[in-house]
């Protein structure tokens, strides 16, 4: 089984990944968001940095899926499409131009067609104010002072990723929808091992 794992900002992707790789024992592909050296440059100056930190996301991303993509069992915490959605939201916030944004999906349409699907794309639903206090709990320094940019991305993040998802003809039946409140919950975290496992026989059919 080949997950994917997508969500705003501080909406818990690395913390499910996790979870669900030592439930599964499988792989995980873990991008590398602190290590990426564009990002800081990114939160201080995005007119300059934007199309440069997003193909660098891209680049390092497709490298790690490429070198997993003949296991069979495997969660990666981020994807091509998730990134596409910061892409189309930069575009939306008048960060990026419209030959940037070309030129950014033309890029992730190469990288898309040399790796395999996934099985299931996870979508974690989270209310704003779970999204603003699990950013604010893991104090990443280069997350401060950005609140409009913040707002601006969760009041867009899910309309914006189901666009993407109707252009590019993901099936419904490999979407899960994920609401979650607290997956440190053993009971909460059951019940979502459940819904994946649902979504994956739905996914298979």
């Amino acid at each position: 089984m080949r997950i994917g794992i997508i969500g705003p900002i501080g909406s818990g992707k690395s913390t499910l990944t996790r979870k669900l790789a030592n439930h599964y024992g499988c792989a995980i592909v873990e991008e590398p968001v602190e290590k990426n050296e564009y990002l800081p440059y990114f939160y201080k100056d995005k007119e300059t940095f934007a199309m440069l930190s997003q193909n660098a996301f891209y680049s390092a991303l497709f490298l790690m899926m490429w070198k997993t993509k003949e296991l069979e069992n495997v969660i990666c915490d981020s994807t091509l499409f998730s990134n596409l959605v910061f892409t189309e939201l930069l575009r939306l916030d008048g960060t990026m131009s419209a030959m940037e944004v070309a030129l950014t999906y033309a890029i992730a349409d190469e990288h898309l067609k040399r790796l395999p699907d996934v099985d299931v794309h996870i979508v974690i639903v989270r209310r704003t104010e779970q999204l603003f206090e699990n950013v604010r709990r893991r104090g990443r320094v280069i997350e401060q002072d950005q609140h409009d940019y913040l707002t601006f991305h969760y009041a867009n993040y899910y309309d914006v990723l189901k666009r993407i998802f109707r252009n590019y003809r993901v099936p419904e039946k490999k979407i899960l929808w994920l609401s979650i409140e607290d997956m440190e919950n053993p009971d909460e975290f059951a019940g979502i091992v459940k819904a994946i496992e649902r979504k994956y026989a739905e996914s298979q059919a």
